[in-house]
């Protein structure tokens, strides 16, 4: 006899295994919940079948969405099947491809330099937040981080003497300490003065990073102004760079440096993974782009290896 006496409990008692081993499944949560109510609607009470799931997937207008969405139920149904065994799994890429890696835009460092001195130009340079964005964009091109880790740093989570940053509870639930170059913590260091003689003595707001009333800069805001400063910059080409392309940027640069010094890069991916704050070494490697000076790297490595070879 089954344990549940709905779709919609076999969804709630999914999550709730799935959230007591770390997973916030925000997003999955919630189109989980709107695929109960689907099956609901359509008199499906107790058991999850392929036919239910790709009527539900085919709901959305997007292709890849459809793919995401019967992703969400395979994960669902591999549980359920557990304690319900009528329960249908539906085969992997039934409705197609559910990933898409969007070709990352790698950051020159001139570019780099052109993003953080267009940020110091907002607003005219006047008041709090051509500071603000722009130490928020070198921090995410010095270290690597989200961008939702570093709108959720506190003030309490920036050291400046240790040179650390505190990055508490992010994907995974996870908490890390994440190193920062001398200058990048300087840097911090002189905003964060520039900060406190900025905002209403009457602010109380903890986060690192605020604008002119003090409140805390959230991701619209700063997509609005990521946005505004691209608009003013000459790219090299017709491509629109991201604010995540600073991660990617990070990574490739990491790896460049490292085999520049001569570092076992083999050994050296894993610290990169840690830091970076990724469950598995894998996650790193999709940060990573062939960009042409680590192809040059590469095209070098092989020389030398084919010379050995043939002696």
């Amino acid at each position: 006899m089954t344990r549940w006496n709905s779709i919609r409990e076999q969804v709630e008692d999914y999550l709730a295994t799935r959230r007591r081993l770390g997973f916030k499944l925000k997003i999955e949560g919630m189109q989980l919940l709107r695929f109960a109510h689907f099956a609901d609607s359509q008199g499906c009470h107790k058991i999850i079948t392929i036919d239910l799931a790709v009527e539900w997937a085919n709901t959305s207008a997007s292709k890849l969405n459809r793919a995401r969405r019967l992703e969400m139920i395979r994960g669902l149904a591999k549980f359920c099947i557990l304690f319900e065994p009528k329960t249908q799994i539906p085969p992997p890429g039934l409705l197609g491809s559910a990933h898409r890696r969007l070709t990352p835009y790698i950051y020159t460092a001139n570019e780099l330099s052109d993003l953080m001195h267009a940020a110091n130009r907002l607003n005219n340079g006047k008041g709090l937040r051509p500071k603000t964005i722009e130490n928020l964009l070198g921090l995410l091109s010095a270290t690597g981080l989200r961008i939702s880790e570093a709108l959720h740093l506190s003030r309490g989570d920036v050291r400046f003497e240790s040179k650390l940053l505190v990055v508490k509870e992010t994907k995974f639930n996870k908490s890390r300490m994440v190193p920062l170059h001398p200058t990048t913590a300087e840097a911090l260091k002189d905003f964060s003065r520039f900060r406190d003689k900025s905002i209403p003595s009457t602010s109380s707001s903890d986060a690192f990073f605020v604008f002119n009333d003090g409140c805390p800069l959230n991701y619209r805001q700063a997509l609005y102004a990521f946005q505004t400063i691209r608009g003013q910059i000459a790219w090299r080409n017709n491509r629109s760079p991201r604010i995540h392309d600073l991660r990617h940027t990070f990574a490739c640069n990491r790896l460049l440096s490292w085999y520049e010094e001569g570092v076992d890069v083999n050994n050296a991916i894993l610290m990169l993974s840690i830091y970076l704050g990724h469950g598995k070494v894998t996650d790193t490697y999709w940060y990573l782009t062939g960009i042409p000076s680590l192809m040059a790297v590469a095209a070098k490595r092989f020389e030398a290896y084919r010379e050995v070879k043939h002696g």
